[in-house]
């Protein structure tokens, strides 16, 4: 029988190995996917068995679209919409979690504080869900991408894997699907609609919107013209 100080010790390097593995692996997970193109996430995924479990068909409309050929009013829109600081912070916005906490405190309508480097990081690498742990992991991938990715590989991969309707994900598919055109045509108007509903895609439409996307549509255009140059 060992003794209690050889079990502990067995533990440790356990633990130790269990964290090493982890490090490992998550780094080189996020360097590949710096040069390979991410080809499912755990959300698609989810949201597919939610599909089949209501009987309908199984579907992921997804195409890859390179970042040169995403029009310049989507990326401005997607600034516009979800972080304005995009270009200028290392992943976190620590102001506007605080005016979300904030805000969260004092209404029953939840907004979120996250910047497009942490929705990243949860849409590419984590599962959907709202916990203290997944937002351990999401602030641990965050640091990750932004240490390995640039600004531009970041909001590639961004406009490429969101949600943005029922079984449908990026910005090439979203385009093809509301406005039957490629991403790389996608005017102003256009732009801000699609940007109007990502905090809920399957309630909102940008093609026939409600009041409060329509305003969401218009706040977003007006931040769009406010911006300034987007050096990526």
């Amino acid at each position: 029988m060992k003794s209690k100080p050889g079990l502990w010790k067995l533990i440790w390097r356990i633990i130790k190995l269990a964290l090493i593995l982890f490090f490992g692996i998550s780094i080189f997970w996020v360097i590949l996917y710096r040069f390979v193109n991410p080809p499912v996430t755990f959300l698609m995924i989810s949201r597919g068995f939610e599909r089949k479990s209501e009987g309908k068909d199984w579907k992921i409309d997804k195409k890859w679209v390179d970042f040169d050929d995403i029009a310049d009013p989507m990326k401005r829109a997607a600034v516009a919409a979800e972080d304005q600081k995009f270009l200028d912070h290392f992943g976190f916005d620590f102001k506007a979690m605080e005016r979300a906490i904030d805000k969260n405190a004092h209404s029953h309508k939840l907004i979120g504080g996250s910047t497009i480097s942490q929705q990243t990081a949860k849409n590419v690498f984590l599962w959907p869900g709202r916990s203290y742990i997944r937002k351990g992991f999401e602030a641990y991938f965050t640091v990750l991408i932004e240490i390995f990715w640039s600004k531009k590989r970041i909001m590639e991969v961004y406009l490429n894997e969101i949600e943005m309707g029922d079984g449908i994900y990026g910005v090439e598919a979203a385009s093809q699907s509301y406005f039957h055109k490629s991403a790389s045509e996608l005017n102003q108007h256009e732009a801000a609609a699609i940007a109007s509903i990502w905090p809920d895609p399957l309630k909102w439409s940008p093609t026939n919107p409600s009041d409060y996307v329509r305003h969401r549509q218009y706040l977003i255009r007006k931040n769009m013209r406010r911006l300034g140059p987007l050096d990526f």
